[in-house]
């Protein structure tokens, strides 16, 4: 596996090693459709001013957006799809850490919409690809008789899950499934609840800053 088959940045903390900042969490941020790796590196800088940041831009298109992964329609996932794209992008990872020198016990990876799919599928795919995870409306990406959630041990795995109440595209009742989903398999789940609707409120903000800095005080034993 080469880094070539995802376009991305790599940012680290002091802005000019070449590898991750010894001591500093490193965020993966997955961006929602239509993005790109640019997309949220304000916001991880919002999260952690001080952190690594890898950013990665999905590698499938629809029409002129990138994705993670092919859809059918809205809310309709190609899962085998899915799954592929998520291993191959679990084996990215894999070489990128390695590349820039990334320790798994500091990634946290920081996913929306499209983003947060994917690395929910990772999760319950490739367990300990990392154990720290902020999904930002984000779905349940197994739901279907044919395609059932995996039973994947997540007992070492924390995650935040970020919704919308008014969000008509990822519902606040599906982010709940999910939660429940990756409860039963093991994971410590908080789940926030807003006002808002499929974009990011300061509430989601707010709340992902806080889960990414008690993920800091978890390494240092605090």
């Amino acid at each position: 596996m080469t880094l070539a088959t995802h376009h991305h940045l790599f940012i680290a903390a002091d802005g000019t090693s070449a590898a991750a900042v010894p001591g500093q969490r490193t965020l993966l941020l997955l961006h929602g459709t239509g993005g790109d790796e640019n997309s949220l590196l304000k916001l991880g800088r919002m999260l952690d001013g001080q952190a690594n940041l890898l950013a990665v831009r999905g590698n499938v298109m629809e029409g002129p957006m990138p994705r993670f992964f092919r859809r059918l329609g809205e809310g309709v996932f190609d899962v085998p799809d899915m799954i592929a794209r998520a291993h191959a992008l679990a084996d990215w990872l894999d070489a990128a850490q390695k590349q820039y020198a990334i320790e798994t016990a500091s990634l946290v990876a920081v996913g929306y919409s499209n983003g947060a799919n994917i690395a929910a599928a990772m999760m319950y795919l490739r367990p300990r690809v990392f154990q720290h995870a902020v999904l930002l409306r984000a779905m349940s990406v197994f739901r279907t008789r044919e395609h059932p959630a995996p039973a994947a041990d997540l007992s070492r795995t924390r995650v935040l899950l970020a919704s919308g109440r008014r969000d008509p595209i990822t519902p606040a009742s599906d982010a709940m499934a999910l939660a429940a989903s990756l409860r039963e398999r093991g994971a410590s789940v908080e789940m926030n609840l807003d006002d808002g609707d499929h974009a990011l409120t300061q509430e989601a903000v707010a709340a992902a800053r806080t889960f990414v800095a008690a993920s800091g005080a978890e390494r240092s034993g605090a």
